[in-house]
């Protein structure tokens, strides 16, 4: 889960809450930054992106694609199969090849920070530079880069013991560059290394009016790639679904 993120000059990139990824925390906190970088000389400005909101009947819009309702997320935790987490042996976050590019020099992180945004401009080399976002965990504003990072829903780690340890890399490759369903997602860097690799039912997001749109997340993610809960998992999943409006 811990993600950094890469910004212009005078903007060193940091993991955080917008909206989200797993690399964070026990996932190989920080191991996403790149450093700083200097800015060219254009940039463009972004479309608006709505902020996330807790789904259909909720009164507000959601940011991440993919996402199911709440009743198709319950239908898919139902369908998920419980066991027990499997061993960590052989776990590396290069296994999972991320941040690819996404075309016209912008690769998946510098993607999620223009739709999680708002005003976003970007340099030359699709470095983020400027603009808003708000953080969907903790439901706080940041105007730098550097104060967010892109989370994975699903920790990469936590896939693994879910899983994903019996991958191709290409498999992991598309599961960590997920723009299609809800996997990334923009969010504080603050949020995003105190969630690192923890499941639902060790972690949940500060506010409480994130939890039906984190549970659907989760549970539309797990479901998409086949990977198994826990029982604890399943059942905190169960609780987030229930804060749903619908």
């Amino acid at each position: 889960m811990g993600h950094q993120l890469r910004a212009g000059a005078g903007v060193a990139l940091v993991c955080a809450a917008g909206l989200a990824l797993a690399g964070c925390g026990g996932d190989g906190k920080g191991s996403k930054a790149d450093g700083p970088k200097s800015p060219a000389r254009s940039a463009s400005p972004s479309q608006a992106a709505p902020s996330p909101g807790n789904g259909k009947g909720g009164g507000s819009r959601d940011v991440l694609p993919g996402l199911p309702s709440a009743g198709d997320a319950r239908k898919q935790l139902s369908g998920l199969t419980v066991a027990k987490p499997r061993p960590m042996t052989g776990y590396s976050r290069d296994k999972f090849p991320h941040w690819a590019q996404q075309g016209n020099k912008c690769d998946t992180r510098e993607t999620a920070l223009e739709r999680d945004g708002r005003d976003v401009k970007r340099d030359d080399q699709c470095r983020a530079v400027s603009g808003t976002w708000q953080s969907f965990y903790d439901d706080k504003t940041f105007t730098a880069a550097s104060q967010v990072d892109i989370d994975h829903i699903v920790p990469l780690a936590n896939a693994w013991r879910s899983g994903a340890d019996q991958w191709t890399i290409d498999r992991r490759k598309e599961f960590a560059n997920d723009l299609t369903h809800p996997q990334v997602l923009t969010v504080s860097a603050a949020s995003n290394r105190s969630k690192g690799d923890q499941s639902p039912d060790q972690w949940q997001p500060p506010s409480k009016a994130a939890w039906c749109v984190y549970g659907r997340a989760w549970t539309s993610v797990k479901s998409t790639y086949g990977l198994t809960v826990t029982d604890d998992e399943k059942k905190m999943l169960t609780t987030m679904l229930g804060t749903c409006n619908s």
